[in-house]
């Protein structure tokens, strides 16, 4: 039976987290009977790190006057897209800043250009305020610039710049950014159109329980209506370099990870998967969120530089990943953008978990 509401807020703020992991354990060998965790090759560059929000969270964007700013022609993001296919990526997430340079013939641009030069190279590309931004300079809506994305070969778009999707904390920590209702909306009219994407959540800053689960009911009705969301993918906010440091006093645990990790399981029962994360939060807490309701594991990342900007870098092989889903119990599966699987690895007697994880 569906949780509601005020009962999801009850459990979110009260039980105790070997209860929510127990329960999302058993939500998860449910819905997934196969002892399987899923994960893929991929790289996460970038095109501009110019932005116009400005969020206070954020370590990445600069102004355009910045000496460290720039803005990459087709041709140079092609670079990196061949720089991931060279180290075995088949799947580029490709995201930036928002600002007045950016239209949707250029976004439409990389689309085409990726698909073309490199067919075996997935483009999960832009998120919903990108879209937006891109619709607002090239004076189109963004369910338009969203069909113009889909006939150039986007298939998928990510789930950034969800944050929280309550407005009362984005009016403090991205005033300028896109609304949370126009976030559901670009996702929505997205998978009308036909593409598939993920939500986020990004946590730990200033928002309360009741915000979460304004996040969490969003997301989920939603979903009921058009069943497009993949995955929902959570991860913790990192205060280096960022201006909203200094209001911020409380620290991240990994206890709190795995109890949005497990809740996300028990709430979202209309989400096929929950992706854990050993890259935003440590490779052990990773581990224990594939045994706390998580079937997905993200990918490779052989390149990434938002949380590098926050002085937050976590690296990992093909390898390592395989042994780090195996200690979990798992059998690792390689999966494409679709969650679709494409090679399964076998899960031996027993696999020791490398010195190096922490």
């Amino acid at each position: 039976m569906r949780i509601s509401f005020e009962e999801g807020l009850d459990l979110f703020k009260k039980a105790p987290l070997s209860e929510l992991k127990r329960r999302a354990a058993a939500v998860r060998d449910e819905m997934l009977p196969e002892k399987r965790v899923t994960f893929i090759l991929d790289s996460n560059p970038n095109y501009t790190n110019i932005c116009r929000n400005r969020c206070l969270f954020c370590a990445f964007w600069h102004p355009k006057e910045s000496p460290r700013a720039y803005s990459k022609s087709v041709e140079e993001v092609m670079g990196h897209v061949e720089d991931a296919r060279r180290k075995g990526a088949s799947l580029v997430l490709l995201q930036g800043g928002i600002h007045d340079g950016i239209t949707i013939d250029y976004l439409c641009e990389l689309v085409r250009t990726c698909r073309t030069q490199f067919p075996s190279m997935h483009p999960h590309f832009f998120s919903a305020p990108e879209i937006h931004g891109a619709a607002i300079n090239s004076q189109i809506s963004t369910k338009e610039a969203l069909q113009r994305l889909y006939e150039a070969g986007l298939r998928t778009i990510p789930g950034g710049g969800a944050e929280i999707l309550s407005e009362r904390v984005r009016r403090q920590i991205s005033p300028l950014k896109t609304t949370s209702a126009d976030w559901i909306r670009i996702h929505t009219e997205a998978h009308e159109i036909g593409f598939f994407s993920t939500a986020t959540m990004m946590y730990g800053h200033i928002e309360e329980p009741l915000d979460m689960l304004i996040h969490f009911e969003r997301i989920r009705a939603a979903q009921d209506i058009t069943g497009g969301f993949r995955s929902f993918i959570p991860w913790s906010f990192k205060k280096n370099n960022t201006a909203l440091a200094g209001r911020v006093s409380r620290t991240c645990t990994g206890e709190d990870y795995l109890r949005i990790i497990a809740f996300a399981r028990i709430y979202l029962d209309n989400f096929p998967h929950i992706g854990g994360s050993w890259f935003s939060e440590g490779k052990a807490i990773g581990i224990e969120a594939l045994q706390s309701g998580a079937d997905d594991f993200g990918g490779t990342l052989c390149e990434e530089n938002v949380h590098r900007s926050c002085d937050y870098i976590n690296q990992t092989s093909f390898e390592e990943m395989l042994e780090m889903i195996r200690q979990a119990g798992f059998r690792p599966a390689m999966r494409n953008a679709f969650y679709e699987i494409v090679k399964e690895y076998p899960l031996p007697e027993r696999v020791p978990l490398a010195a190096s994880l922490q």
